[in-house]
């Protein structure tokens, strides 16, 4: 897992924890009305409390789908592209979703069924009054569902590897305490900038981008890569084709000026050796 993941799912949970407001908005009011009676210090701990037992369950639903990858997955993407491509549509997906398609509504009306089936667990952690029970309203708090936290999930999942699923969780829940820690004042700051900006779809826009990326780059690199290669091939057989004309017509051209310089030599040599009896004939 790259750090680039990591920082998106950082961004992905601070840019949509506006979303996360508005489902957990009611739960956040109702945890703050059961610790009206305790000290101010002790209650900025208890938020903290309830905040690491929701990042806790996030981390444990990570490593649950980080284990899901590894054995439904990993059998699958053995010497293949497959966990890259994957990677990349699970980006696009996610950054469609932030952008506003409804594809998690159906698996969060899913997840109602399980919150609503907690319901008499919950209502004995009140009030938080203490930290045992404050810890355990925020474990209880990670399983509410909400499809920014199943687009993360399924990011965990092509990680196909369970630390990585559980880190990547933590860092997602991370980026959703400054909202929903946020005094009333705060909370209207940071929803104003957040809107105007439109900071949730440039993340989504980013996130579609770096998926696509993902996926095609690479394909463009080899393509480019195996075409240079094949021009490559080309001019060194082209090469040795030269190279093995010339050795072919190499050596008929030397036989033939061996020829050419042996001929008038044998020729010269042979009228020597006729005028010779001449000479002697007339020296006698």
């Amino acid at each position: 897992m790259t750090t680039a993941l990591l920082v998106a799912a950082l961004l992905m949970g601070f840019f949509g924890s506006p979303h996360c407001l508005g489902m957990c908005g009611g739960l956040v009011t109702a945890f703050g009305l059961s610790m009206k009676d305790v000290s101010p210090a002790k209650r900025r701990a208890l938020v903290m409390t309830y905040h690491l037992g929701r990042l806790t369950s996030y981390a444990f639903l990570g490593l649950i789908a980080g284990l899901i990858g590894i054995t439904v997955l990993e059998p699958l993407m053995k010497g293949n592209s497959t966990p890259r491509i994957l990677l990349g549509l699970v980006l696009v997906f996610v950054g469609m979703t932030m952008l506003g398609a409804p594809f998690l509504n159906k698996l969060e009306r899913f997840g109602m069924r399980f919150w609503q089936y907690l319901s008499p667990l919950r209502q004995k952690v009140f009030p938080l009054n203490t930290f045992p029970r404050a810890l355990t309203a925020g474990l209880l708090w990670g399983f509410l569902p909400c499809g920014l936290v199943y687009g993360a999930l399924l990011i965990a999942v092509v990680a196909h590897n369970p630390l990585s699923g559980a880190a990547l969780m933590f860092v997602f829940g991370l980026g959703t305490v400054p909202m929903l820690v946020a005094t009333h004042e705060t909370v209207g700051w940071l929803r104003e900038k957040i809107g105007r900006f439109r900071l949730r779809q440039l993340n989504g826009s980013v996130m579609v981008l770096s998926g696509l990326a993902v996926v095609f780059v690479p394909i463009a690199m080899s393509s480019m890569h195996g075409g240079h290669s094949g021009g490559h091939a080309q001019m060194e057989h082209s090469s040795h084709s030269a190279m093995v004309s010339d050795a072919d017509t190499a050596p008929s051209h030397d036989m033939s000026q061996m020829s050419h310089n042996i001929t008038p030599k044998m020729d010269h040599s042979m009228h020597d050796m006729n005028d010779s009896p001449a000479s002697m004939h007339h020296s006698q």
